[in-house]
């Protein structure tokens, strides 16, 4: 999978696994200036795009000879992120026969909590 994932946007954001199966993933990403908005903290589309590919690993890997697309994303920014290391932890929640959903955070190197975010996705 890390393989197929060179030269993505998983690759561009500079994003590490760190753990994976088909309960839950983690994964890291060290954020330095280019991941950051005008006033200095990490920007909301980085920290959704880390929810978006840390759950959809988790359902790849539970529905391994599927193909899945994100059909809805929720997120809430509870906290400003700075740079240096973000934490992300997914988790499958729910899954149907062509529907899943997934749960994810993202936290600070100290385990503070920054994005909180659910997603719903179709088996296609």
């Amino acid at each position: 999978m890390i393989d197929q994932a060179k030269d993505t946007f998983w690759d561009y954001l500079g994003c590490e696994l760190l753990e994976a199966s088909t309960e839950k993933v983690v994964i890291r990403l060290n954020a330095q200036q280019h991941h950051l908005n005008l006033i200095g903290i990490v920007h909301g589309g980085v920290t959704s795009s880390l929810l978006d590919n840390a759950m959809g690993i988790v359902l790849m890997l539970a529905r391994p000879d599927e193909k899945i697309v994100t059909t809805n994303l929720n997120v809430q920014f509870v906290a400003p992120m700075q740079p240096g290391e973000l934490i992300v932890t997914a988790e499958l929640v729910h899954q149907t026969r062509k529907m899943l959903t997934a749960s994810g955070r993202v936290t600070d190197a100290q385990g503070r909590l920054g994005t909180l975010g659910t997603g719903t996705f179709r088996v296609i």
